[in-house]
């Protein structure tokens, strides 16, 4: 049917998951009242129905994906070629890369795309799905283009393995960190911190960049690319993890609240 008209469906499936069968509602809603408290209960449940559309978009984009050439890949994320020559300098360092993103326009699409345009393949973090005939269909879809993927199960040897070989390592990361994971504030409250980028950026000395893609209202994207700076950290080690944790938490929380209908809101962030 082709992209334009497949992401018409979004509304449908948004409709479907909203109202019918409210896969996480209660944990959007709940999200979005305490992280928008100024906001009437009209306005919340309009941006999270608007929430559902866009991740309905995406999910649709994303299983659209194998009809996509690599040529249109390269071309679906809009991004600044002088942030783009950026990143490769810092490449040509020779202490690898490391590439975060969250789960906010189309991640997927994002890794996929960038890649392309640096000229560098990624190796991606997954976390598997329950279903692995599902993972299986997501990991012949990221490894289309070039990029590879490494479970998240085994990635803390590999991934550190990848960086050695002076090469691109990419992830997600605003997910919930272990509970047992120092405590940074995130939109407005005290979140367990995922800090596996930050503690490889300093044990390895690797670049951090921070890529998110923001869905346009002509359905397009636009990729804002942000260096992490490692400059000024305190001197304890544990401290430093933090608050470079803190630093990019702080650059993806600027997007979630320019654009709150591009997040993925039925994550539970704040579990405990």
């Amino acid at each position: 049917m082709g992209l334009k008209i497949s992401r018409k469906f979004g509304l449908i499936f948004a409709l479907m998951f909203y109202y019918l069968i409210p896969i996480r509602k209660k944990t959007v809603l709940d999200n979005l009242r305490k992280t928008f408290p100024d906001l009437s209960e009209k306005e919340i449940k309009r941006l999270a129905f608007a929430n559902y559309k866009s991740f309905a978009v995406t999910f649709i984009e994303i299983f659209y994906s194998p009809f996509l050439s690599k040529e249109e890949m390269k071309n679906l994320v809009k991004c600044d070629k002088e942030i783009l020559e950026v990143v490769k300098q810092k490449y040509a360092l020779g202490k690898g890369l490391i590439v975060l993103s969250g789960h906010i326009g189309n991640w997927e699409w994002t890794a996929a795309s960038i890649a392309l345009q640096l000229g560098l393949p990624f190796s991606v973090i997954i976390k598997p799905q329950r279903n692995p005939f599902v993972t299986k269909w997501l990991d012949k879809m990221r490894t289309k283009w070039g990029n590879s993927v490494v479970p998240l199960g085994v990635s803390v040897r590999q991934t550190y393995q990848v960086l050695l070989q002076k090469k691109v390592v990419a992830m997600v990361a605003d997910q919930r960190g272990p509970i047992e994971s120092p405590r940074i504030i995130f939109l407005g409250r005290s979140s367990a911190a995922y800090t596996g980028p930050a503690i490889l950026a300093l044990k390895t000395g690797a670049p951090i960049f921070y890529g998110i893609s923001v869905r346009q209202p002509d359905m397009s994207y636009k990729a804002y690319i942000k260096e992490i700076t490692t400059e000024n950290l305190p001197d304890d080690e544990n401290e430093k993890v933090v608050e470079l944790t803190k630093r990019h938490n702080e650059f993806l929380e600027t997007f979630i609240r320019k654009y709150p209908e591009q997040w993925f809101w039925m994550h539970k962030r704040w579990k405990y």
